[in-house]
């Protein structure tokens, strides 16, 4: 954890032992009675944990906040296929570490209908992956998730101004890498499944507006495509 998130903190807080936190800051950290953290509150802004006090039972810390930049994250939409839930957990955590605005998970005509419906989100555990992502940046600003039925409905839900990038190896287009989408520009990335998208789904792609490109003409897994997509997009948008 390069920071330590809460979703609400006041001036003086604590923190129970019981807390993972709380584990993390006395047994990873090995911090005592005066000394201090990077702390944040989720989607406003980090700043300076000051340990007041330390036992066996809870921490005492305070707050001020310092930053607010760190509540911003880039105008990037990641449309990716429902794929399992080993694999999305991947790349919820390294979309949120990367800094993507907002994650659209779809299910598609070729993917498991049950991915889903996992205990991964049923649960609630995908918001806690993505809180995990968003402390490993240092930042304190976590994606929004949008969930669709297909593609089409995805579709649907998407800004009308967006630059818009599907990757795919079937249908041709050009390397992502030549493709600049500018600096402040909303764009929307989207990426299939195991099985990639029907071709019935790449017309829908079409007709929305999206430009196809690819990663080269290896078959990638799907959270490759997704951290190696998003890296030179947003190097290509000036943001890396």
């Amino acid at each position: 954890m390069n920071i330590i998130l809460f979703p609400a903190l006041e001036a003086e807080n604590i923190l129970s032992m019981a807390d993972e936190r709380a584990l993390h800051i006395k047994k990873v950290l090995r911090l005592n009675e005066g000394d201090s953290f990077q702390a944040g509150i989720i989607n406003q802004g980090k700043g300076k944990a000051t340990i007041t006090r330390i036992n066996e039972q809870e921490i005492a810390f305070t707050f001020a906040m310092d930053d607010k930049t760190g509540a911003k994250l880039y105008p990037v939409t990641l449309l990716v296929a429902q794929v399992r839930p080993i694999c999305m957990r991947r790349i919820l955590r390294e979309a949120v570490s990367l800094g993507v605005e907002r994650i659209v998970l779809t299910q598609t005509e070729t993917g498991e209908k049950s991915y889903a419906q996992a205990n991964l989100y049923t649960s609630g555990e995908y918001q806690s992956i993505l809180i995990d992502g968003a402390m490993q940046s240092g930042e304190c600003a976590v994606s929004e998730v949008l969930f669709a039925s297909s593609v089409r409905d995805a579709l649907a839900n998407l800004g009308p101004d967006s630059t818009k990038i599907v990757l795919d190896n079937i249908r041709p287009g050009v390397p992502l890498s030549t493709l600049n989408p500018g600096a402040g520009k909303e764009v929307v990335l989207a990426i299939g499944g195991e099985r990639g998208f029907t071709e019935a789904e790449r017309d829908r792609f079409e007709e929305a507006g999206f430009q196809f490109a690819s990663l080269g003409s290896r078959i990638l897994r799907t959270e490759t495509a997704c951290s190696a997509g998003l890296a030179v997009l947003l190097g290509r948008m000036g943001l890396l």
